[in-house]
Parts: C-alpha cells; structure tokens; sequence
C-alpha cells in the first residue's frame, strides 16, 4: 500500500530525480534477496520434513525391523499444499526480481552520464594569423 501512494501520490518527487528512485532500488534488491533466502530454506525444510516422515522411517524402528508386520501407516498424508507454497515462494521472487529490473530503470544507474554540451562562446577560431 505505501509503494502504491509512493507511485501514484508522490510521482512527482520520484520523477523529479533525486534519491528516491536509488532507495527505492535498494529497498526492493534487498527484498528480492530476502526472499530468496526464505524460500530456499523453507524447500530445505520440506525435503527435511519428507525425509524424516517417510516410508523409511518405519524399517528405522527397532520392534518394527523385528516384526515386519507390526508397523505401519494408517494414514498417508499429501505434501502436495507445502510443494504448492515453495512454488509460489519462487515464483514472487521472480516477481520481486522483475520488479526490481523495472526500479533499476527508473535510477541513474540506468541512464548513461550526460556528455557536456559544448560551450557556443568558447568556438576555437584558426590561429593563421
């Protein structure tokens, strides 16, 4: 909601130069990062989660390696909803990334530096005198 007053309210400040557009582009890096970082170490936790969950757990258990009958799932549940989130974790950091590219062309890291204007009253005359 404050980036939406900030490009709609303020667009004037933001337009008129300055380093509100360069704030704007660390803010919004910064993001991109944090959210790569979370994501990937929420997939961690969920390949973490599937393994110490698994099947394979079972044979782990000493009364069930003895009696292979004894043990066993009475219930499978799905990882399909926290395999959804990881996906969607990945898919608004390449929202946030392209965001990102569309600040970094508003900033003046973007436009090369403006070359100096020749000065019309200092025109170098011939010296044939």
């Amino acid at each position: 909601m404050a980036a939406l007053v900030l490009y709609l309210g303020y667009l004037h400040l933001y337009r008129g130069a300055g380093k509100l557009p360069m704030i704007d582009f660390v803010i919004t890096v910064v993001i991109s990062f944090l959210w790569l970082v979370s994501t990937s170490a929420w997939a961690k936790a969920l390949t973490d989660i599937k393994t110490s969950t698994g099947a394979d757990l079972m044979l782990d258990i000493a009364p069930c390696k003895n009696q292979p009958g004894l043990c066993h799932f009475s219930e499978i549940r799905s990882f399909g909803s926290l395999n959804v989130s990881v996906v969607i974790g990945f898919l608004n950091l390449i929202l946030w990334a392209g965001n990102a590219w569309f600040v970094y062309k508003e900033t003046s890291l973007h436009n090369p530096p403006a070359a100096a204007t020749p000065n019309p009253t200092s025109v170098s005359s011939p010296s044939g005198m």
